[in-house]
């Protein structure tokens, strides 16, 4: 199982760990939400939990519960700028189908 920060993401993750000013790690989740069933969830971590899954990539530390893992496998997160709108964006294998907002999605079966 594997979950990759492109280089833009993790420099981003650097920079707003460095600007809060304490945390170890960007936490990765999903949640029920939305009419497609699912949606990402982003956070800091300031402590790498016993249930939780690390991950590093281009040098920025990744956290997932572990019972999300499945969830998420294989997915790389970027780091986009559109327009004057900056995000996290997920590219992940395991969506079978995206609401039209883009908020939420549903998995593979």
């Amino acid at each position: 199982m594997a979950i990759t920060l492109t280089e833009r993401a993790a420099k981003q993750v650097q920079q707003q760990l460095n600007k809060r000013g304490k945390g170890v790690a960007l936490r990765l989740g999903v949640k029920k939400s939305g009419c497609s069933g699912f949606a990402y969830s982003f956070d800091y971590a300031d402590d790498v939990l016993e249930d939780d899954q690390l991950f590093e990539s281009n040098n920025a530390k990744i956290v997932v519960k572990r019972d999300q893992l499945s969830f998420i496998d294989g997915s790389e997160v970027d780091f986009v700028q559109e327009g004057l709108n900056s995000f996290f964006k997920f590219n992940n294998p395991n969506i079978d189908n995206t609401c039209g907002c883009g908020e939420s999605f549903s998995l593979k079966a």
